[in-house]
């Protein structure tokens, strides 16, 4: 068979005519995952890299990194990450990170009216195995800013090909998971590593 046959929509095969396979077209959520996994490189982190999409209609409203502060020094120019030297587990201590968040990023630069109703699609990668982070989840300062924006839906690249969605809604409805009902009162519950 000729190339010229070969590219057109039917094909024959043994006499028989059949129809080629189109190539599969990703999901719209993959689509912006896979952006977002793009905006990841750039991260300065050196425990984990996130890249943060915001989108809403369809048309893509900010992306943020993990880095430090503008004009300051990046963890992954002087090669010393604080959080790692003093020994914090993952998702405590960010108080000790110098980087802001790539959710936090996306969300600076844009208009709170941008994001009302918007879906953040996020994906982390382990800055040494340059893996996906399966457990990929917003911190809760970012969570509560998510929260603030407006934000209806996160979508979470959880492993190649897995894909994790979080309302928005939920988070507010359980208080971020910061508050237990005991006897008809809410009592906080206190974050390990505390």
């Amino acid at each position: 068979m000729n190339r010229r046959l070969e590219s057109s929509a039917i094909m024959t095969r043994n006499g028989r005519k059949t129809r080629s396979k189109a190539a599969k077209r990703i999901s719209e959520d993959q689509y912006y995952l896979n952006i977002a996994r793009e905006v990841a490189a750039r991260s300065t982190c050196l425990r984990r890299k996130f890249g943060a999409v915001i989108v809403k209609n369809k048309q893509i409203i900010s992306t943020g990194y993990c880095g430090a502060p503008r004009g300051t020094e990046n963890c992954s120019d002087t090669g010393h990450c604080f959080r790692n030297e003093l020994g914090a587990k993952a998702g405590e201590h960010y108080e000790w990170c110098r980087s802001v968040h790539g959710e936090a990023n996306a969300i600076i630069h844009a208009a709170r009216l941008e994001m009302m109703g918007a879906t953040l699609y996020l994906v982390g990668i382990d800055s040494r195995t340059h893996e996906i982070t399966a457990d990929a989840e917003p911190c809760r300062m970012c969570k509560r800013m998510i929260i603030n924006a407006g934000i209806e839906m996160v979508v979470i690249q959880a492993g190649e090909g897995k894909i994790r969605r979080v309302k928005v809604q939920e988070w507010i409805a359980n208080s971020l998971g910061e508050f237990r009902r005991v006897r008809g009162k809410l009592v906080p519950v206190r974050p390990s590593g505390y």
